[in-house]
């Protein structure tokens, strides 16, 4: 699953970037973009099936809206939490702990993540996989690289998700978030392609399988610094590793908040 770092890719991405074709603003350059970054997927190592769907991705319009009017990382923590529905979550995250003990404990066990802050994402993310996206992953992922606002930050993300589509993890048609995330906890591609891991011993990684997503959650904290057996809570050790998932302030806040309520 691992086969190509984000640090890898985005490595290969930059010996490319002097002569890559320009990033837009709408769609009208977009399919000769996509006709030159395609020599920068094949350089990152993508291959058949991965630039097929780069061909066939087309230009998300609902991606592009939605990335330019994010409006409840604005929100007071307060306000924050009542949207996401906080409460909710914590109600249904202490049911889940309950019923699914064992799996939680090996989890913790294995990467020094408690099941609090792990459900609080899960439940954040998707409510539980109840609602895990309507966008086509490549195209939201690939539009999102052509687009000028964020270009270098989502091409390791794009060549992570034709990297998955060669692998067989998704498919050109495989839906997930409006800014290309993927499975239960929403998985940007490319970090889902570095942090992956087998939670359910099938011998496959697929992030629309929860024991592999949630697994996969507790590898990608680990393995941004996670201290096992410290806090998380504003100011104690494992706060700041949760900016990695998510670098809105109230989004950690709500995080830490939750896990700790989900645990007691």
């Amino acid at each position: 699953m691992r086969l190509f770092s984000l640090a890898i890719i985005a490595a290969l991405i930059f010996a490319r970037s002097a002569a890559a074709a320009p990033c837009g603003n709408t769609s009208s350059g977009f399919q000769s973009w996509k006709a030159d970054f395609a020599k920068t997927a094949k350089a990152a190592g993508v291959k058949a099936a991965g630039l097929d769907a780069l061909a066939t991705a087309t230009y998300a319009t609902r991606t592009i809206s939605a990335d330019r009017n994010q409006k409840s990382f604005k929100y007071s923590l307060e306000k924050f939490m009542q949207v996401r529905g906080s409460t909710t979550i914590v109600a249904q995250g202490r049911k889940r702990k309950g019923q699914n003990a064992s799996f939680y404990t090996n989890l913790e066990a294995r990467y020094g993540v408690p099941a609090g802050i792990i459900i609080a994402i899960h439940g954040m993310e998707t409510a539980f996989g109840g609602f895990m996206g309507d966008s086509e992953v490549v195209s939201a992922i690939v539009t999102l690289t052509y687009d000028c606002r964020r270009s270098k930050f989502f091409e390791p993300h794009a060549i992570g998700a034709l990297r998955l589509v060669d692998q067989g993890s998704i498919s050109s048609k495989t839906k997930g978030a409006k800014h290309g995330e993927v499975g239960h906890t929403q998985f940007l591609p490319g970090n889902a392609l570095t942090y992956g891991v087998d939670g359910n011993g099938d011998g496959t990684v697929d992030f629309y399988n929860q024991a592999d997503a949630l697994a996969s959650t507790a590898n990608f904290l680990r393995q941004k610094g996670w201290k096992p057996g410290q806090g998380y809570q504003q100011g104690e050790p494992n706060h700041p590793v949760l900016k990695a998932w998510n670098a809105a302030t109230v989004y950690q806040q709500a995080l830490a908040i939750m896990g700790a309520q989900i645990d007691r």
